[in-house]
């Protein structure tokens, strides 16, 4: 079945994102539909603002990032239409997400930020999400602004250990 190039643009958008249980950045949808050269960029952003606008996703920004999220109308939308994205781009889809799930994840849901306290200490914000709930918050008061980087950059990377190890030791 032929059709026309946008229409199938935003119906890989909305299929990856309801192949995952959290949000996927406008950055991670870009990498994967770029790199398989699917289409060019200004098209992608005209593709994914069109979804916006019909309210077939949704988005919010947390820190910096947009985040991007199948509405109930985007899903009976794609339950209609599924059929008309190609079974082999479908499986580089859902490849690519079992392959990148932790990463893509791990990028939306764990966040590290830190500011500067009126005391002239530095206040970092840890916290771990799942399903659009936090999993945990934690907050940590260090002396000056290279431990606070250094603290969010580990979070980043060792942020599930953290949680096991915690929950081991509480439970």
């Amino acid at each position: 079945m032929t059709q026309e190039p946008m229409t199938l643009y935003k119906l890989i958008v909305l299929y990856m994102l309801d192949r995952v249980t959290f949000p996927l950045t406008r950055a991670q949808i870009d990498a994967f539909i770029l790199e398989k050269e699917y289409t060019n960029y200004l098209t992608l952003q005209q593709a994914i603002g069109e979804l916006h606008d019909i309210h077939l996703i949704s988005s919010k920004t947390v820190h910096n990032r947009t985040q991007l999220m199948l509405t109930e109308e985007g899903r009976s939308t794609l339950d209609f239409f599924r059929n008309n994205i190609p079974e082999p781009i479908k499986k580089e889809i859902n490849v690519y997400l079992k392959e990148n799930s932790i990463a893509l994840r791990n990028e939306v849901s764990v966040t590290g930020q830190y500011y500067r306290t009126t005391g002239g200490s530095y206040q970092t914000l840890l916290s771990a999400m799942e399903r659009g709930e936090a999993l945990m918050e934690l907050k940590l008061t260090v002396p000056d602004e290279k431990t606070a980087a250094s603290i969010c950059d580990h979070w980043q990377k060792k942020n599930e250990d953290i949680y096991a190890l915690l929950m081991k030791e509480l439970f």
